[in-house]
């Protein structure tokens, strides 16, 4: 059972991570620069902590997309998000933007060019078992959706605090 899959609903996978760089970009528009920074509750993360979360996550998705096709029986190297965003109070949400943008467009690129045979190669998770590159594409969806869902919530609120 893939744990992300779930937040895409029944939109499809490409659909939904072609959207996010665009969807991202609108919200943070309607956050704006002076919230972005502000977390919607003690001890969660900002809309900038969340879309540096989806750059740093890209890479790491764009690293497994390579290494399932390149490599047979490969095993995911899995990442502690939460030591991962201790450097997020550095990042600036714009720039974190722009790398979610150009390597989700070379990711995209990378997925569209695969053989209907690639989806079905398999690779392992350490904590999720066995998956398949598509799984991974709908991971990425999922991810997608779930973190959006958290900024369109922040964005709410910075229009309910106008």
């Amino acid at each position: 059972m893939n744990p992300y899959a779930a937040h895409a609903g029944d939109r499809a996978p490409l659909d939904v991570i072609a959207e996010t760089p665009r969807r991202l970009a609108k919200l943070l528009e309607t956050i704006g620069p002076a919230r972005v920074e502000t977390p919607p509750a003690p001890g969660k993360w900002s809309a900038r902590d969340i879309v540096s979360h989806l750059a740093d996550a890209e890479i790491v998705f764009g690293f497994r997309l390579k290494q399932t096709l390149a490599q047979d029986h490969h095993v995911i190297q899995p990442f502690d998000q939460d030591l991962w965003a201790k450097s997020y109070p550095c990042c600036d949400a714009q720039l974190a933007l722009a790398a979610l943008s150009a390597v989700r467009a070379w990711n995209l690129a990378l997925i569209n060019s695969v053989q209907p045979a690639d989806l079905s190669k398999p690779v392992t998770h350490p904590e999720r078992g066995t998956m398949t590159f598509q799984t991974i594409v709908e991971t990425m969806a999922g991810h997608d959706r779930n973190h959006i869902k958290q900024v369109e919530a922040i964005a709410g609120q910075a229009i309910g605090a106008s």
